[in-house]
């Protein structure tokens, strides 16, 4: 018997939103972590479209 492929866990988009929290901690972003900030908000819309169709 085969088991259904199972997608990797993601992180939920609160968890995303506080690791962009923390970015921004001191009152700016960094200029060495903005590519990391944009990694992020991809994966925070990502996630919270996924949350908003597993909703409906």
């Amino acid at each position: 018997m085969t088991m259904p492929e199972q997608s990797p866990a993601r992180p939920s988009a609160e968890a995303i939103n506080r690791q962009i929290r923390a970015l921004w901690a001191d009152g700016a972003l960094p200029v060495e972590a903005r590519a990391e900030y944009a990694r992020l908000v991809v994966a925070w819309a990502e996630a919270m479209r996924a949350e908003q169709e597993l909703a409906a």
